[in-house]
């Protein structure tokens, strides 16, 4: 199955943390036929396979939140000063579109507002702007007018304005919320690849909330499955373009990256080694990496006893409006996930 017009309806989709329902419902129309899905209050969405509750459990994860704003005033001038849902860095927030969703439930157009250098003093032409110092301005010149022509509320939620694209021969992607629509489209590629299977383990895919927030909805999630497997896939940020060629260890076109260690958890490493062999007898390019930074759902199933792994895809310019990916790292991550599902058993799982 071609899954580039699957990856484009995710990643122009309009989920930040807390608002997901819009890729949920496209995750739904993709689901594979030999599953029950279920959703929970904090909008995880449960794809489990049929028939299989005798074998040892197998929870793939992806996050379907992307990160943005949400509206937390609305200024006297119209304008709406806002918070962030996740980790932005402030210096690449000003001058970009967004979409805010106004009472009605339409998507309305706005600006992060950019203050013209000749308002500028000295010191604020030498400095990065602050978060608290920023606005979004939807066209409104007042709060009544935005309020009551622009249907604007607090707490509205704000997306980047990006539309997706690919290069001439599809294989490089462009497009927003990459981090993790990127790797949603791949687990949901992975239980189209087992469907119909007769696997031996049991298997469920949670397509999960609020990561960028805090791993609430995988916390859930891992609370309450407790599988005794967790395969995470991520849209992990590629370090190609900000580390030379010797120290980088997550490079687009180089295969999914399966990390040892970061801030979070450290990968159980029978697990990761069980990967890599599977990795290496299948043919799949995969990278290693040690990271001192960054954090996945998998050490939220891990914190209930999972022995969990990453596989992540590469995307270059992850948490800003902005990012790269590669057609063939999606494809190898499908591969190795559809492998790991294939080949595990409860011998296997047992020497975890």
């Amino acid at each position: 199955m071609e899954y580039t017009e699957l990856i484009r309806k995710l990643s122009n989709a309009k989920g930040v943390s807390g608002f997901e329902d819009e890729v949920i419902a496209i995750i739904r129309d993709y689901a594979p036929s030999d599953v029950t899905l279920s959703e929970d209050s904090v909008r995880n969405l449960y794809m489990e396979k049929k028939g299989e509750q005798d074998k040892p459990l197998v929870v793939l994860d992806a996050h379907t939140d992307e990160v943005g704003f949400i509206v937390q005033r609305i200024n006297d001038n119209g304008t709406m000063s806002f918070l962030c849902l996740g980790g932005i860095v402030a210096s690449n927030i000003p001058a970009h579109k967004v979409k805010v969703l106004n009472s009605e439930g339409k998507w309305v157009s706005g600006i992060v507002a950019a203050k013209p250098p000749h308002f500028m003093n000295s010191e604020e032409r030498n400095r990065l702007p602050k978060v608290e110092e920023m606005v979004i301005d939807v066209g409104a010149s007042s709060r009544e007018e935005a309020v009551g022509k622009y249907g604007m509320r607090l707490a509205a939620p704000v997306v980047f304005d990006v539309d997706f694209e690919t290069s001439d021969d599809g294989e490089v992607m462009l497009g927003k919320a990459f981090d993790d629509r990127i790797g949603c489209a791949a687990q949901l590629a992975v239980m189209k690849e087992i469907e119909g299977k007769d696997l031996k383990v049991s298997a469920a895919a949670v397509f999960s909330s609020q990561e960028e927030v805090g791993a609430r909805g995988a916390d859930t999630a891992a609370r309450k499955l407790r599988p005794r497997i967790a395969i995470c896939f991520e849209g992990c940020p590629a370090d190609d373009t900000v580390l030379s060629v010797g120290q980088s260890q997550t490079a687009m076109g180089k295969g999914p990256m399966l990390r040892h260690i970061d801030i979070c958890m450290i990968t159980n490493p029978r697990f990761q080694r069980f990967a890599l062999d599977i990795a290496e007898k299948h043919g799949i390019p995969v990278q290693e990496a040690v990271r001192s930074g960054g954090g996945t759902n998998a050490a939220s199933y891990q914190r209930e006893g999972a022995a969990a792994v990453v596989i992540g895809i590469p995307v270059r310019y992850a948490h800003s409006h902005y990012g790269f990916c590669r057609r063939d790292d999606f494809e190898n991550a499908v591969r190795l996930g559809a492998a790991l599902m294939t080949e595990l058993d409860k011998e296997i799982i047992n020497s975890f």
